[in-house]
């Protein structure tokens, strides 16, 4: 099959023949015809799956009729990073060339006033993260009443990135009728919950990724303690070891990416850090610098590296084990393109062994492990027992001494304290005080009650009988007196 048989139109063909583009993807070519039938649609593909084209056709050929008013867009994109953003509007320009569309992106960590003279002058596709979306919105500077399109792409990634309440304040002021599209990699049942609640008789599709690693990939695992300082001794002789022509390293958090960069920098290297806390001119700089040759190492998390498109990377090291063992796929795809040579390296500790074990039946190969020199290497089975979602516990096998701790002794209750109340009639009074014990001691003799000397008085304060004025004393200035009364005027 090709594009000439999905139905779009020349401009579109042209443009797509134009990219160097032949043959649609699987996914390309289930969702492009039901899109331009006006069918409501659920897609589950992977990232590098042409799944961005087979939404920005048929949308750019449904389009092309019409005319945006402004501040009211035609058609919504939304996507949970700047960078996905970024890529699926460099998409609408290459394949709108030929169509006279107006496109707004609306993304954190750039000024407002640019965004908003686009959105006055009218866009027919706007692509946007929710979180500067619902800034405009609320601002009143833009409309969404007049939706045509909307668009949802990685939707789990906007579930793990705790995106999806934004997005469903921002879907319930959208007409209800229009035409949807959610595009997720993975469909668990809190994202079928959502998809349902959006889409309307919705047709899906399914495109079983292709989770094999690319085999111009060569993949190895090192394996030391649980110490953040070893790690980084690891990293370091293995970016010297090895022919690094650019590197990518990836960290799970955005503290662990400038920790990391500041000791990199510390100890030589030429390296920069790529977060989502950094703004957009820098995140824009930072990655041109790499692409240039500038940078040879750059440090990311998953999120800011998110669709990012890097032809030229000849190795990748995992700094951590991926929370997700659908990250490492698409971390180590940034190398080995194209047909080139690329080598991948992942850092892991007895604690990655629940991770690990999920890449690897993943990915359904085994990691060759590998020792660096100078490192003792360890071993998975050094981990401790894990207890339920994080932490570690104690063993419960009694050991000998000097071997750990032992079985685990039941928690040493705590003593009640004693309620204060009154004595019981029939039980003994209380010590008298000393000062009726003399008194009390004397036979046929009982103390008296002591009575209590009455409080005298304090002598009252003499009234000033002048009548106050202006709450000024006596010394104020004579035109701020009041005039006597018994006189006559």
């Amino acid at each position: 099959m090709t594009f000439e048989d999905l139905g779009l139109s020349p401009e579109i063909l042209q443009a797509v023949a134009d990219a160097g583009y032949q043959t649609p993807t699987p996914i390309q070519e289930q969702a492009i015809p039901y899109v331009l039938m006006g069918r409501d649609v659920l897609g589950c593909a992977q990232t590098g799956t042409g799944k961005t084209a087979s939404f920005t056709l048929p949308m750019i050929d449904i389009l092309s009729t019409g005319r945006a008013r402004a501040r009211m867009p035609r058609s919504l994109i939304i996507t949970p990073t700047r960078e996905l953003a970024s890529q699926i509007a460099d998409n609408f320009e290459v394949y709108g060339k030929h169509n006279k569309l107006n496109m707004a992106l609306l993304i954190g960590g750039v000024s407002f006033d640019e965004q908003i003279s686009k959105l006055d002058r009218g866009v027919d596709v706007l692509i946007a993260t929710p979180g500067r979306l619902l800034d405009h919105f609320e601002r009143g500077r833009i409309l969404l009443t007049d939706i045509k399109i909307l668009v949802i792409d990685e939707a789990d990634r906007m579930m793990d990135m705790g995106f999806m309440p934004d997005v469903e304040r921002i879907v319930a002021v959208l007409p209800k009728i229009r035409n949807t599209l959610f595009f997720s990699a993975t469909i668990p049942p809190e994202i079928r919950r959502v998809a349902d609640k959006f889409l309307i008789n919705p047709k899906e599709i399914t495109v079983s990724p292709d989770i094999s690693t690319a085999e111009t990939v060569k993949q190895s695992l090192v394996v030391v303690a649980a110490e953040p300082w070893l790690k980084r001794d690891v990293l370091r002789l293995l970016i010297t070891t090895e022919p690094v022509e650019n590197a990518l390293v990836f960290c799970n958090r955005k503290r662990d990416v400038d920790l990391l960069n500041k000791s990199l920098l510390k100890h030589g290297f030429n390296a920069a850090a790529l977060h989502g806390d950094m703004t957009q001119p820098a995140r824009l700089e930072t990655l041109q610098a790499f692409r240039d040759g500038i940078t040879k190492i750059l440090v990311a998390s998953d999120v800011a590296a998110r669709g990012l498109d890097m032809p030229k990377v000849s190795h990748v090291f995992n700094f951590d084990v991926p929370n997700h063992a659908e990250d490492y796929v698409h971390r180590i795809g940034r190398t080995g393109r194209a047909g080139r040579a690329g080598r991948a390296h992942m850092i892991a500790t007895p604690e990655d062994s629940v991770f690990l074990d999920a890449v690897i039946k993943f990915i359904g190969n085994e990691i060759e492990q590998i020792d660096v020199e100078g490192v003792e290497s360890a071993s998975m089975s050094d981990a401790p027992p894990r207890r339920g979602r994080g932490g570690y516990r104690h063993r419960q096998e009694a050991k000998g001494p000097g071997k750990g701790p032992g079985p685990r002794k039941s928690p040493r209750k705590r003593p009640v304290a004693a309620r204060k109340s009154s004595p019981a009639p029939d039980t003994a009074p209380t010590a008298a005080p000393l000062a009726s014990a003399t008194a009390a001691s004397k036979p046929n003799e009982t103390a008296a009650p002591k009575i209590p000397a009455p409080r005298q008085k304090s002598p009252p304060k003499k009234q000033n009988t002048e009548e106050p004025v202006l709450g000024l004393g006596p010394n104020a200035p004579a035109f701020f007196l009041r005039p006597d009364r018994s006189r006559s005027s």
